[in-house]
């Protein structure tokens, strides 16, 4: 999975077209580790994309473009504008039902 920098984004917006799928996640995370592999099956099943929003460091720019307060979160962005977005849970992170949900708001398989 594309790891995306703080300088993939210009503030809140994404600096690519077509229609993205980008799961804010650090190295550190427990739960971030657990969500990506689940996240990453995700590609190739449909006319979008996913990424990685590195928030590995916690002074990224990214936590408070984005308002992150819990990761895993996902943020659909549809060229470039950030649209449907799924917060994960403190102790939680994102479960199976935010999986289905975002898969649901990406559109049929291709």
């Amino acid at each position: 999975m594309e790891r995306l920098e703080a300088d993939a984004f210009d503030g809140t917006r994404l600096r690519r077209s077509g229609t993205w799928a980008v799961a804010f996640l650090a190295d550190w995370c427990p739960f971030c580790r657990a969500f990506a592999p689940r996240f990453e099956r995700l590609a190739g099943i449909g006319s979008f994309q996913i990424a990685m929003g590195d928030v590995t460091d916690e002074a990224s720019p990214l936590w408070d473009a984005f308002g992150i307060d819990v990761i895993p979160t996902v943020v659909i962005f549809r060229d470039g504008a950030p649209g449907f977005r799924r917060d994960g849970a403190l102790g939680r992170g994102l479960s199976d039902s935010d999986l289905a949900a975002i898969r649901a708001e990406l559109g049929p398989p291709a």
